[in-house]
């Protein structure tokens, strides 16, 4: 059965990690879930890098926090914080693609 990761997360986010890169964040409403997405290896950067429209060795960390049930993306970001054409200067709005995340909890 394909669960919707929005089924799953309590909190769903980004933001900036300084002004080069931006950290997602995905907290598990429950250890069951966390340690089942974990342990299975379907949160990949595989799976980041086709939501976010880049290659998998661009994906610079994904961390695996047991003890918040969460995992966090360290991805760079493609304009500069602030930089020209920049229209997300905290990197507050990149969590979006993350959304359409369905994993298989059978």
């Amino acid at each position: 059965m394909m669960t919707p990761i929005t089924d799953m997360a309590l909190v769903i986010r980004s933001k900036n990690a300084g002004p080069y890169e931006l950290v997602l964040d995905i907290l598990f409403k429950n250890r069951e879930d966390y340690l089942k997405v974990k342990r299975t290896g379907q949160f990949t950067a595989e799976v980041v890098s086709g939501l976010y429209k880049m290659k998998p060795e661009e994906v610079l960390n994904i961390v695996w926090f047991d003890p918040a049930n969460a995992v966090k993306v360290v991805l760079p970001r493609l304009i500069i914080s602030g930089g020209i054409g920049d229209s997300d200067v905290y990197g507050a709005q990149q969590h979006a693609p993350l959304l359409a995340i369905n994993f298989n909890m059978d």
